[in-house]
């Protein structure tokens, strides 16, 4: 799970290192691209919410490279800052939530009780993922495992709006962040049974 940890972390350098230098000649603030990100993602969950779900998964997508681009650009202009972490993962909870509310409102207007149960066990989900890691780290120990990070979920979720597929991608994020939070739990019980951290 370490070796996936540092796939993710070679493949998100590779996607922003090619910008980073431009953006950071334009004297841009890595929280500026943050906010940007936030105000994109809620656009995006209002059409999720009127059923326009090929622009809405574009513009997901598009959100996500700039939550990438944030967090980095702040790395490369040495501009990080702990309350700018702490902002980076408060509105990466409120991006997700307001998506997911978007398809529930979408949801809710087609009368399927499937999808809202859907929709709401991938959000409790997702937010455990985080707040486990979180938590974690509030206690010392680092918790980077997982199949399903924000990065995968974001991908999955975009690509089923694109598709048109958005019952499939929420069955898909379903098993797979319960999965994850299942991994989390077992991999922080052994490091703490082991009596790591």
């Amino acid at each position: 799970m370490s070796n996936l940890a540092e796939l993710r972390g070679n493949l998100a350098s590779r996607i922003t290192r090619p910008t980073l230098k431009i953006l950071s000649r334009t004297g841009l603030k890595p929280d500026v691209l943050t906010f940007l990100g936030l105000a994109i993602n809620i656009g995006a969950a209002y059409l999720v919410a009127v059923h326009r779900f090929l622009p809405a998964g574009i513009l997901i997508l598009l959100a996500g490279l700039l939550d990438l681009l944030d967090g980095a650009l702040a790395r490369f202009t040495k501009q990080t800052t702990q309350f700018g972490a702490i902002l980076d993962s408060t509105t990466d909870r409120i991006s997700e939530a307001a998506l997911f509310c978007g398809l529930l409102v979408w949801y809710m207007s087609t009368g399927s009780d499937l999808g809202i149960v859907l929709v709401f066990a991938a959000l409790i989900g997702s937010f455990l993922i985080s707040y486990i890691r979180a938590r974690a780290e509030a206690l010392g120990l680092e918790c980077q495992v997982g199949l399903f990070t924000r990065a995968e979920r974001v991908i999955v979720l975009a690509a089923g709006l694109i598709l048109d597929q958005v019952f499939i991608a929420l069955c898909i994020l379903v098993v797979f962040v319960y999965v994850t939070v299942a991994q989390r739990l077992l991999y922080l019980w052994r490091k703490t049974k082991d009596g790591g951290g």
